[in-house]
């Protein structure tokens, strides 16, 4: 069984900066993208941010410029800088990866969520 375990996040003032990261363990395993989404109360979970196994990005619009993520293979860990945050990036964030186990099944990962306050 695979799991992802999200850690950072917190309480920030507009205009600061939160890293937030997310790390795959479990059985043998092979992680392809990794996505970081998030969901304020009474929205829907949209995607933030993704990167592909070879390193390519591609963000929503909102954070484009402000966000920069990031990932470790060798750690099987993906990574998320904000920067220019603002009171609506508030949201529960959730680290998102698509996993193949060598048992031969894939896997569509979700962490735990972790909660990024931006106060005005």
């Amino acid at each position: 069984q695979v799991q992802l375990v999200e850690s950072g996040g917190g309480l920030v003032q507009a205009g600061g900066s939160l890293g937030l990261s997310c790390a795959a363990s479990g059985s043998t395993f092979t992680v392809n993208d990794m996505a970081w989404y998030r969901q304020a109360p009474g929205n829907q979970r949209t995607l933030v941010a993704k990167i592909t196994s070879a390193g390519n990005r591609n963000y929503a619009d909102s954070v484009k410029g402000r966000f920069t993520i990031a990932r470790d293979n060798a750690k099987n860990t993906v990574y998320l800088q904000m920067n220019g945050l603002k009171p609506e990036d508030t949201a529960v964030y959730y680290c998102n990866a698509d996993i193949y186990v060598w048992t031969g099944s894939f896997l569509d990962a979700w962490g735990q969520g972790t909660q990024v306050t931006v106060s005005s």
